[in-house]
Formats: C-alpha cells, structure tokens, sequence
C-alpha cells in the first residue's frame, strides 16, 4: 500500500527550547521525516530559538548531529538532509526579557502560517505567550503548541489555560499528547465508527469489562526529581490512559469535525464516577538485581509518590452502566507494553457443557507498543474427529504487515506537528478537557494524601504489587499479562 501525502501550505515553525531533549529526539527528527515524504513545501521555515547564543550554522550542525543520531542511515540521505538544513535558522531569546524578540519578528513572513512550539518548562508559558502579543509577532492565524504537564492539579491548569487564553483564542492552543499521534489510537475511531461489526456490540450488555494497560520496563532513573513530585497518577493516568479511555467509552460524534469529537470525550471524563481507595492500588518498586530502587532512583527515602497505579473505574451513563474499566501503569514493569483489551461477555446460553472449561472468551486487543497491531480472540472447533472439542484462536493483525512499515513507522510527534500547521485540533486536548480530568484526579490524590498511605512495594520485573492482581480478582477477573 503507498502512502498519499499530502503537502500542507508553507509555514514558519519557531520551537522555543529547541537545543532541549524533547527537540533534538523527537521534534526536529519528525519534521525531516515529513520533510523526506514531501509534505513539508519546498518554503517552509524552521527557526530554532533556546537560551544558548549561537549563529544559525551552528544550529544547523546541532540538528544535523541530532538526526544523524536518533534516524537510521537509510532514512538520512546526505542531499536531504542538506536539504532540509538549509531550511533552518536560530534566533537567542530570552523568553523572560526583551533580547532577541525583534529579531524574531525579522524573520518571520507576514502571510505565512505561524505556529510557535512551546518545548519548554510549563512555568514559561504565559511569559512566551504574553511577549509574543506584545511584541506583536502572533497573529490571529498563529497556532501555539503546549507540551504536557497541563498543570499540577486544578487550580494550576486552570491558572495556565487563563495565560494562554489572554492571548491566544482556544482554536489557537494545541495542547499536545503525543499518544493521540500513535496509528492505533488513531485507528481507534476508525476501527469503532466505520464498522457496523463493532458498534452494536459496544455497550454495557455485551462487554464485560475494559483493561487498559500502559506498563514500561525501566525505571525513573535520570528524572526522579521531576517524577517524585508528579507520580504514576500525574504523569501517566490523568493524560494518557484518560485519553484511551475517552476514546474507547465516547458516544459517536454527530461529525468527524475536531469540536463534536472533543465534546463527546469531555462528556465521557464527566461521566466519571469517583473512585473510592479500595478500588486504588498504588506502588514502588523494589531494588533488584541490576536496578536500585524507587527511592534510590528519586533520592527521597520517605517518598510516598507512586511508581504504579492500578483502579477500577465506571461510568455512569446509559451505555456503559454496570461495565467497569481497569486501568494500571508503571515502572520497571515486566516488559514494555501497551494496550487496550475489550473482553465480551460470554453468550447467554451455553450449548456445549464442558466444553468451554479454560476458555477465555472473545476479546477485542488493541496494540499501541511495540506490535501496533489489532487481535481478535474467537472460538472455534477443534480440528479432527471425536466430537465437539472447542479451542480459542486469535486473528491478528500487523500494522506493519498489513499497511507496509512506512506507514507505520511515523513517530506520533511527526503526524501531529503537521496537524498543528493544516489547524486540526482533533487529537489536541481542548481547555475544558484539561480541566475535567483534573477534576475527576484531584479528589483521588487527596483521599491517598490525607490517609497518608505508603505505596505496596513490589519487584522489579513483576507486573506489579499483589494487591493490584486482587482488585480485579474480587470481580472475578484476571488481568491479561504483560508481554504476553
């Protein structure tokens, strides 16, 4: 299958912090990859800007080490990439003064698509965002881009979204979840919506229960100070897992436009029940063998931050009443994994006695990492003679196998860069989404504080602590394991 691309209109991209990690691994890689596929036109222009003082050839070696670090060799022919380099300029600015805004606004085309990359700390949002309409280098074609944390809890999110919104209207804010860019997730809708073989069947009176699963095989060795202050609940359930969990629970919007899918996932954070902390597990990791532990890793030896959250969650509305919804992430898990599993209820009437012991049932398993892929588990009949003997099966499907490896090799940052520039927001996080997940988290993360709870230790390796293993137990349920 060839891909169709699509070229976007020109375009001057300015990313603030682009001598940063985020930039150098996965910003500027992206846009040569698109650069490379011919949808970036043959004038747009990127403008580097950090604290650093260099001239733009300097940049330019710096991205060109950057791309020659993070893409294979055969992804980076020299002409290319030559190419693409001298689409690059550097600007110093102090995002907190008044150095280097002018000659910002030099460079910058008059009726060019402007759309500014915020990979910095959040703290310097509303500083960029305020010198950027005082200086009048925004204008109302301009886009902004945000990168996650969107606040610390409520009251913070609510903070940053008024210094955005003092400057920029909500169709010009991108907050950006780079999960919404991953083909899976994006298949999600396609996979719920254009087929009449899924959607009568999503609902409460078929589907017995929902696991999501985000499990990560290394520890937070190297950012401990940011991740003791923020834990598995901040870092990971708040954002990522909600946004699957939107995607898989929303009611089809009335259109495929960015505004009635935004509105129909709002609806679903809305509908959350709290959750009380039994049907919460939290953990830390252990030392192991070749890993120090959780508190090693942060420096804290009294932390009481989450490594590993495990819970149980409803929502209450028609479609999903009585149907619960299983979410865990964490560190130094088993292996690195994610997905979600849509596991049926079993049919009404069982017609083969003794015949379906140890069946698992149907299940819908949808792969985000590493094998982006979609299994369908069945149930068949045994091969052979000697009567009715049933066996389960599993119809795979690849990404890569089926569609090609190069349409499946896109990093999510790539895909939504270039959503940025076409202003479609649809994967984007509007504001009121922001704030209802924060709603719905901060009652937990206050229960846990003020019961004042120590983690459940658990091994490196393992799929977490016992207790999380018991929540779905007392269901009678079992988690699908990781790696499996």
């Amino acid at each position: 299958m060839v891909a169709r691309v699509i070229p976007v209109e020109p375009f001057d991209l300015v990313i603030f912090g682009a001598t940063g990690d985020l930039a150098r691994r996965k910003i500027l890689p992206g846009l040569f990859h698109r650069f490379r596929a011919g949808q970036m036109p043959s004038d747009a222009k990127i403008i580097g800007s950090a604290r650093s003082e260099m001239e733009s050839a300097e940049f330019r070696t710096l991205v060109g080490a950057a791309i020659a670090e993070f893409v294979a060799p055969d992804l980076r022919p020299q002409d290319q990439l030559d190419a693409f380099l001298q689409r690059l300029d550097y600007v110093h600015i102090d995002v907190t003064g008044d150095i280097g805004w002018d000659a910002l606004q030099k460079i910058l085309r008059p009726d060019t698509i402007r759309t500014f990359y915020l990979s910095v700390s959040p703290a310097l949002f509303g500083a960029i965002a305020e010198r950027l309409s005082t200086h009048a280098i925004a204008t109302p074609q301009s886009r902004i881009v945000v990168e996650k944390p969107f606040g610390h809890d409520l009251e913070s999110a609510r903070a940053l979204n008024r210094d955005l919104l003092r400057h920029f209207d909500e169709a010009q804010i991108y907050r950006i979840d780079h999960y919404l860019g991953k083909e899976t997730v994006q298949n999600l809708m396609a996979l719920r919506f254009a087929n009449s073989l899924f959607e009568p069947l999503w609902n409460a009176t078929h589907i017995d229960h929902v696991q999501i699963t985000v499990a990560e095989s290394l520890g937070v060795a190297g950012r401990g100070g940011y991740y003791d202050q923020s834990g598995a609940m901040r870092d990971m359930v708040q954002n990522h897992l909600m946004q699957l969990l939107c995607l898989i629970a929303m009611e089809p919007p009335s259109k495929f436009t960015p505004n009635s899918v935004r509105d129909e996932k709002v609806k679903v954070i809305e509908a959350l029940d709290p959750v009380p902390l039994r049907d919460i597990v939290r953990g830390q990791y252990r030392a192991g063998r070749d890993n120090q532990s959780y508190f090693d890793d942060v420096e804290n030896p009294d932390s009481r931050t989450e490594s590993f959250i495990a819970m149980k969650l409803t929502v209450g509305n028609w479609r999903w009443a009585s149907t619960p919804f299983y979410l865990r992430t964490g560190k130094h898990l088993r292996d690195r994994v994610s997905e979600i599993a849509v596991i049926f209820k079993d049919p009404p009437h069982n017609i083969f006695p003794n015949k379906m012991e140890g069946r698992k049932g149907n299940a819908l398993i949808i792969r985000l990492q590493p094998d982006e892929g979609i299994t369908l588990r069945t149930t068949i009949k045994e091969p052979g003679p000697g009567g009715m003997r049933l066996t389960e099966v599993a119809m795979d499907m690849s990404f890569a196998d089926a569609l090609g490896k190069d349409l499946t090799s896109q990093d999510a940052y790539e895909r939504l860069v270039m959503d940025v520039i076409r202003g479609d927001q649809t994967l984007f996080m509007r504001g009121d989404e922001v704030e209802a997940a924060w709603a719905w988290a901060d009652p937990m993360i206050a229960a846990w504080e003020e019961a004042s709870q120590r983690p459940m230790p658990y091994d490196p390796g393992s799929s977490g602590p016992e207790e999380a293993l018991m929540l779905m137990h007392q269901g009678g349920r079992r988690w699908r394991p990781i790696g499996d």
